[in-house]
């Protein structure tokens, strides 16, 4: 199975990871975005249909600034989604995955008429289909990427307990597998929330709902409850 996770480790040491968009959606995302660049052009050609010469050199200013700086505009300013890429669940990144810069959109876009040649994106797509993550030649020079931007989590509704430290120092796997047992409460059957907490009476002294409630103390302790 084709592997499109893509990892970056902040300065901190904390893991982020995204979902490469590969050339099939990028392409239709495209494609929305040229049809709403072609309904504006024509609208602003409709208003300006009796301007003459003038009307013309105003309407081919639209062209160009529509061409080039639509995507740099939403791509800054509307979280890295042109109504293409959003449409898609589509964003781009810059390869750290913060958010796009000025200077990166600037780039990456300028750079299409390189990922056009020699007609209809072909190296472009050829990038794309060769690349790892996905990213045509403008991407490459800006070094950004297009990923599928992650639904937000609602927050997750935690059992009412008051928070309790870890009788000992725990190492970082077993914390995670407490706040799991925590956050899962509501995915999992009492009996066996109580059937994984008893594997830890050796520590805790504790079996079934005594053991239970005990370890979901300790989880919220975790989380950064401290009533």
């Amino acid at each position: 199975m084709l592997d499109t996770t893509y990892n970056v480790e902040t300065p901190e040491g904390i893991d982020l990871r995204a979902r490469a968009a590969g050339p099939v959606p990028r392409i239709l995302a495209y494609a929305v975005d040229v049809f709403y660049r072609s309904l504006i052009l024509a609208a602003i050609g409709f208003a300006l249909l009796f301007a003459g010469f003038a009307g013309a050199g105003i309407w081919l200013v639209c062209a160009f600034l529509l061409e080039w700086f639509y995507p740099v505009f939403f791509e800054v300013l509307r979280n890295g989604q042109t109504p293409g890429k959003k449409a898609f669940g589509l964003m781009v990144v810059n390869d750290n995955l913060t958010p796009v810069s000025w200077g990166a959109s600037i780039v990456r876009n300028l750079l299409r008429f390189a990922d056009f040649m020699p007609f209809a994106y072909a190296t472009g797509v050829i990038s794309m289909t060769l690349g790892r993550h996905f990213q045509r030649l403008g991407d490459l020079a800006a070094a950004t990427l297009v990923v599928y931007r992650e639904e937000e989590k609602a927050p997750v509704a935690l059992p009412d307990t008051t928070p309790l430290p870890p009788p000992q120092n725990l190492r970082q796997q077993d914390q995670q597998a407490l706040v799991s047992l925590l956050e899962r409460h509501q995915d999992l059957s009492e009996a066996r929330q109580q059937e994984l907490a008893n594997l830890l009476e050796p520590i805790t002294r504790k079996k079934d709902s005594d053991a239970l409630s005990y370890l979901r103390s300790v989880g919220s302790w975790l989380l950064g409850g401290r009533g």
